[in-house]
């Protein structure tokens, strides 16, 4: 008999798999209800407010796996279950839909004035001049982010004869063409879109994406929608462009600070509406995620495959002690590949050598397609579900084993193709010096992927180094390592440096304005 605890008060009608199940216990409740019996649980089902830290696992030796009904796991301290061998899964697409209509249901009342009017004639007005809309029909909805919600948002918006353009770097012309959208640069998406929404991860990089230059590059009477992540859209930016009338209507489901202060100057204007972040809140969203995460935990009680866990597959120490190492070189190799070709890619091609061939190299192939997916997905990837995602995503990959080793005892090769470009890598590891890379996009180089890295190519002419270290000295930026490479004397070059903190944003622009620099690309996360 196994017992499972379920806590937060997730739907019991999701969770008929489970309770159904005659070879469980299943007991409903808080943490603090169940103190004395919290070592015998092998499974515990959370929303977000349970919080599963390193404590709480101490409490639960016999837990086996950690199920969190919907898709953030802050809450669960994934590096503490994972070295206890607890697996983490949650519920990636349980709330699509209902994040896709109430995205779409904000652009209506955006156009047709809907709260606005509400709001006045509950007040005693009749103010059917001062609210007149726009129709939907033959508008053009930009769409920032094509994963899930924005495919599915796209869909509805051409079933209401509206025309699509979206802003994906990681959307191939295949698959845009399959969703009958049409693929566009970000600037030119700021300039033809009537109504524009995200839908994309909130990162470094797409943090304050929609800010006062982009925003200068709208169209007059622009609708703008962020039902995605708080801070993707610059709130202060929001306010001039509001006061001169040239955004028409925003529409926020989420903010920088939740919830945002009674005083937020946004929440004065009367062409902005709001919801209190809302867009996973549905009856169905909820019974979804309970019922996800009820099969998964069935599933996994009953020792079979599982789709979406977070964490780690388990190991035996010997076993993770022999493929660890090479675990680790898959994960920033598809890391470092992913940030060199920011561009949509439809074939990856893994080629293992040496040693490496003696060990399960199908783990390291999903690890690295891990690696290389996350930064490019709002939704947690990881080796059980990247197979799926890349299928998803229109991208083919594949694995073959080689006896061409070029000299090292182990040797990893990866390419990377897409509509534009192709790039790759070649690394291997070494017991006394650890990761190497040895080959950078054909060029012979040797760097250890650590810490922040700037990747740059360039014209090999004599000047070139120095003008690179002139630049980084004036920002007072020190270089800890520097590697360089080339394939003839005269031709195409390329540098790796790295440093011991993070670059400034903005370094790449700087960089890329010195003669002969071709392409600057700062890696991160590289660790």
């Amino acid at each position: 008999m196994a017992y499972v605890l379920v806590t937060d008060g997730i739907k019991e009608d999701g969770l008929q798999p489970l309770l159904n199940e005659s070879t469980l216990t299943c007991d409903i409740g808080s943490l603090n209800d169940y103190s004395d019996r919290l070592d015998q649980y092998e499974a515990l089902l959370v929303r977000s407010a349970t919080k599963v830290t390193a404590e709480v696992l101490d409490q639960m030796p016999a837990l086996r796996i950690v199920a969190r009904a919907g898709v953030g796991v802050d809450n669960i301290d994934i590096d503490a279950a994972t070295k206890r061998g607890v697996i983490v899964v949650n519920a990636p697409d349980g709330n699509t839909i209902s994040t896709t209509e109430h995205t779409f249901a904000m652009m209506a009342s955006l156009a047709r004035n809907i709260p606005q009017g509400t709001s006045s004639l509950k007040s005693g007005k009749w103010m059917r001049k001062q609210y007149v809309g726009t129709e939907l029909s033959g508008k053009t909805l930009g769409i920032v982010g094509m994963g899930r919600i924005g495919t599915e948002l796209s869909r509805r918006a051409r079933a209401f004869g509206m025309d699509v353009v979206v802003f994906d770097p990681f959307l191939t012309n295949d698959r845009a063409e399959k969703l009958d959208v049409q693929s566009v640069e970000f600037d030119h998406l700021l300039e033809v879109a009537d109504i524009i929404t995200v839908h994309t991860p909130l990162t470094d990089k797409t943090r304050g994406l929609l800010n006062e230059e982009t925003l200068a590059k709208t169209k007059k009477g622009v609708f703008l929608i962020n039902c995605a992540r708080g801070g993707i859209i610059d709130e202060k930016a929001l306010i001039p462009y509001l006061d001169s009338g040239h955004i028409g209507g925003v529409a926020l489901d989420v903010f920088v600070t939740e919830p945002p202060e009674a005083d937020h100057p946004l929440l004065r204007y009367d062409q902005v509406i709001a919801t209190p972040h809302l867009g996973a809140s549905t009856k169905e969203a909820q019974l979804n995620v309970a019922a996800q995460v009820a099969d998964e935990v069935l599933h996994f009680l009953k020792e079979k495959p599982i789709r979406n866990a977070i964490n780690l597959p388990g190991f035996s120490k010997e076993e993770y002690e022999k493929i660890k190492p090479y675990y680790e070189l898959t994960r920033k190799m598809g890391s470092i590949l992913s940030q060199c070709m920011k561009s949509a890619v439809n074939l990856v091609e893994v080629t293992y050598a040496g040693k490496l061939t003696e060990l399960d190299t199908a783990i390291l192939t999903r690890n690295l397609m891990a690696s290389f997916l996350k930064s490019r997905l709002d939704t947690t990837v990881n080796e059980v579900n990247a197979p799926s995602i890349a299928k998803e995503r229109g991208i083919t990959y594949g694995e073959k084993h080689s006896s061409e080793t070029h000299g090292y005892s182990n040797l990893i090769s990866v390419s990377v193709k897409g509509d534009k470009e192709a790039f790759s890598l070649q690394g291997t590891y070494i017991k006394e010096y650890g990761d190497r890379i040895t080959q950078l996009n054909g060029f012979d180089i040797d760097f250890h992927p650590q810490g922040h890295l700037l990747y740059i190519q360039h014209n090999d002419r004599p000047g070139v180094i120095g003008n690179v270290g002139k630049v980084l000295g004036e920002h007072e930026i020190n270089i800890a390592t520097m590697q360089v490479g080339r394939k003839t004397a005269g031709g195409e070059a390329i540098m790796m440096l790295s440093f011991d903190a993070p670059l400034p944003k903005n370094i790449e622009e700087t960089l890329e304005t010195v003669q002969d620099i071709v392409k600057v690309e700062q890696i991160g996360g590289v660790s």
